[in-house]
C-alpha cells in the first residue's frame, strides 16, 4: 500500500505522516521546502516523541521523498498508482496542489480504484475546497468518470504539534493526545485502511466540536497569555485571570455545540477539561507568540472566534468571552509575524466600525458587530494613552 503525502512539516512527519505509517502505507512525501526534502530524501528514518501522560517514542521508516515543486512529474507518477492521498498544507495551498492531483487521475488506471483523496487541514471541509480546485483542473470530464478515478472525503484532525526545538532535525515531538475523524459516506464499503482514525456517518459536529473547543480555547490562551506576558501556554493556563478567560470562551462554545450538535453535555464537558489539560502539558514548548501568529486569518468571519459568536448572537446570547478574546487578539503585536504587522496598521488606519467590518466579515447593524467594533475602540483609544489596557467588558 502507498500513500502521498503533500506537506512534509512538523504535523505531516509527527500526525498524518506517523498514522499511516502505523497502518502499513509507504508513504513518499511531497514538499517544496528543498532542505527538509533533501533531508528526508536522504535519511531512513526519523522519530516521533509523544510527550504527556502516557509517553513514548515512534521510529518511521519506509518512507521516500520528493521535491513538488522541482520534480512534479514524479509526484504525479507516485500518485497515480497510490491508494490515497493526503495533505497537511494549510487550506490556502491546496489550490496549488489540485492540478498535480488532476494529472496524476488523468494518468491514473481505469482499473485501479478509485483514489482516496483526504485534506488533514485546521479547515471546516477542507477536501470539499480541493475536490473543486481539481475538477477545475480536469473540465468536462463525466461523473462516471470520477467515481472510477477518485473519492474526496473531508477530516477533522487534532494534535497539538509545537514548534520544535533547535537541532531537533526531522524528529518530532507532539502530545500525546491525537483526533482524526473521516466522513465514511463518500467511501461506501470500500474504507481506506486506517486503524487509527475512525469514519463517521456525520462529520460536522466532530469538525466545530474541535475547531470551536481545541481552536478557539488554544487562540483565546494564547492572546489573553500574550497580553499577560507568559512565556510560555503551560505558564498561561496557571495565571487564573487567562484561566477564567479560557474557561468561559470554551463555556460559550459548549452551549453553542451541545446546543447545535446535541452533544451529551457530561460527556462534552469531559472533552472540555481534557482540552484545558492539554492545554496545560508541561511538555509541550509552546509560546503565545507561535499559536497566535497569523491573528488576522483567526479573526476572519468563518474562523474560530467570529464564527461561535455570530451563531450565538443569532440565537439571542451575547457571547462577552469571545468579544473579550477577539480584544485581547487586538493587542498581539509581533513584528516578525507579517499579519501581526498588517493587524496593527489597520488599527492606526482604520476606525473601529471600518476595522471590524474589513477584520471579521460582518455587516454592520449587528449585536455582535457593534460589540466587537466597541472593545475594537477600547483597544484604539489606550494605544492613542499610551496604557496597555485588556478589554474587560463588552
Amino acid at each position: 500500500m502507498k500513500a502521498v503525502h503533500f506537506g512534509a512539516g512538523n504535523i505531516g512527519r509527527g500526525f498524518v505522516g506517523l498514522i499511516l505509517h502505523n497502518a502499513g502505507y509507504e508513504i513518499v512525501f511531497a514538499d517544496v521546502a528543498a532542505p527538509l526534502i533533501d533531508a528526508l530524501a536522504t535519511t531512513a528514518s526519523y522519530k516521533v516523541n509523544e510527550v504527556g501522560e502516557q509517553p513514548r517514542s515512534w521510529i518511521v521508516d519506509h518512507y521516500r521523498a520528493l521535491n513538488s515543486g522541482t520534480d512534479e512529474a514524479a509526484v504525479i507518477a507516485e500518485i497515480a498508482d497510490a491508494e490515497i492521498v493526503t495533505t497537511a498544507v494549510g487550506a490556502g495551498v491546496l489550490r496549488f496542489v489540485a492540478p498535480v492531483i488532476a494529472a496524476a487521475l488523468e494518468d491514473r488506471s481505469a482499473d485501479s480504484p478509485p483514489l482516496a483523496v483526504m485534506a488533514c487541514e485546521n479547515a471546516i471541509n477542507a477536501t470539499d475546497l480541493l475536490e473543486k480546485e481539481v475538477r477545475a483542473a480536469l473540465p468536462g470530464r463525466p461523473e462516471e468518470w470520477w467515481r472510477h478515478r477518485a473519492v474526496f472525503a473531508n477530516t477533522a484532525v487534532d494534535r497539538i504539534v509545537p514548534s520544535q526545538e533547535a537541532g531537533a532535525g526531522l524528529d518530532v515531538t507532539v502530545e500525546d493526545f491525537f483526533e482524526w475523524a473521516i466522513e465514511s459516506g463518500p467511501f461506501g464499503d470500500r474504507q481506506p485502511s486506517i486503524p487509527e482514525a475512525h469514519f463517521v456517518d456525520d462529520l460536522s459536529p466532530y469538525i466545530e466540536r474541535k475547531l470551536f473547543t481545541v481552536n478557539t480555547g488554544h487562540a483565546a490562551l494564547a492572546y489573553h497569555g500574550f497580553v499577560h506576558g507568559a512565556k510560555s501556554l503551560a505558564e498561561a493556563i496557571t495565571i487564573p485571570e487567562v484561566r477564567a478567560e479560557v474557561r468561559a470562551v470554551l463555556d460559550e462554545t459548549s452551549a453553542l455545540l451541545v446546543d447545535k450538535h446535541g452533544f451529551d453535555r457530561i460527556e462534552h464537558e469531559t472533552y472540555v477539561q481534557r482540552t484545558l489539560a492539554r492545554f496545560a502539558n508541561p511538555h509541550l514548548p509552546d509560546t503565545p507568540a507561535r499559536v497566535g501568529r497569523q491573528p488576522l486569518r483567526k479573526l476572519g468571519r468563518d474562523e474560530r472566534f467570529v464564527s461561535p459568536a455570530a451563531a450565538l448572537a443569532t440565537s439571542g446570547s451575547v457571547p462577552v468571552a469571545l468579544v473579550r478574546a477577539i480584544g485581547a487578539a487586538l493587542s498581539f503585536d509581533l513584528p516578525d509575524d507579517p499579519q501581526s504587522v498588517e493587524l496593527q496598521s489597520l488599527l492606526e488606519t482604520l476606525d473601529a466600525d471600518q476595522f471590524t467590518a474589513k477584520v471579521t466579515g460582518l455587516a454592520p447593524g449587528t449585536a455582535l458587530f457593534t460589540e466587537i467594533s466597541r472593545a475594537v475602540a477600547t483597544v484604539q483609544r489606550s494605544r492613542g494613552s499610551g496604557a496597555d489596557v485588556l478589554v474587560t467588558e463588552v
